[in-house]
């Protein structure tokens, strides 16, 4: 049984007499790939769930032998999802080894390549930079996809210096509002710290700047007055 591991060789895999499967976080054959739970809430998916399939020589294609499905919440980011899948996904171990044990499991082929399918790839740094033309919810999903690792971010611009950056961990949409260039900050730098995108304006609950530790918004303006002055880009 392997979970969360790097590519075996066939000759370990193919080891043992029944076989070798995984835990993958997803309902396969959606969201193939290493971030399946990053990209389903992303992609603003309202499900998703735990599958076991057996190793072969292509990476998360192998004959599904079981799955549980789990509603995707609101207001889920990565870290509360990834907590009730991974109790979810032991379950589904312990089943699918008795199930195995007891020859009563007949693996499902999974189907062949369509366009269909949406993929899991990597994260890395670049792919999580902010961008404030999207629409809100996009942006949204975007940062609770991500959110608490590896989180999104964005430049914070001063008189088109680049000047600091913010990853943003918490935020909710306002739709309307004062129209103003997306990226623009707002604030009465007491009580509220927002951005403006497409069709609103993202309002900022949770941060950290670069070299700083993560702190409310309202904290954070305590000691940062001249958060108007900067853009976001």
């Amino acid at each position: 049984i392997v979970i969360a591991f790097r590519m075996l060789p066939e000759v370990v895999w193919a080891m043992p007499r029944l076989g070798t499967f995984n835990l993958h976080a997803s309902l396969l054959p959606q969201y193939r790939g290493a971030a399946p739970i990053n990209w389903a809430i992303i992609n603003g998916e309202s499900k998703t769930g735990v599958t076991t399939f057996l190793l072969n020589h292509e990476i998360d294609k192998g004959a599904i032998l079981g799955q549980v499905e789990m509603p995707i919440q609101p207001e889920d980011n990565v870290g509360t999802l990834y907590g009730r899948l991974m109790t979810v996904g032991a379950d589904l171990v312990v089943q699918t080894v008795e199930r195995i044990a007891a020859g009563e499991i007949t693996p499902v082929v999974q189907p062949d390549e369509d366009t269909s399918l949406r993929p899991a790839p990597k994260i890395f740094k670049n792919d999580c930079l902010i961008d404030w033309t999207q629409s809100g919810k996009r942006i949204i999903d975007f940062i609770r996809g991500l959110s608490p690792y590896p989180a999104a971010w964005t430049r914070l611009l001063r008189e088109e210096q680049e000047a600091n950056s913010a990853k943003i961990f918490e935020a909710h949409f306002e739709a309307g509002g004062p129209e103003a260039p997306c990226g623009t900050i707002d604030t009465d730098n007491r009580k509220y710290l927002r951005i403006r995108c497409a069709d609103g304006w993202i309002d900022v609950l949770s941060l950290q700047l670069s070299g700083k530790k993560r702190m409310a918004a309202q904290e954070l303006l305590l000691g940062f007055r001249d958060a108007n002055s900067y853009v976001c880009r």
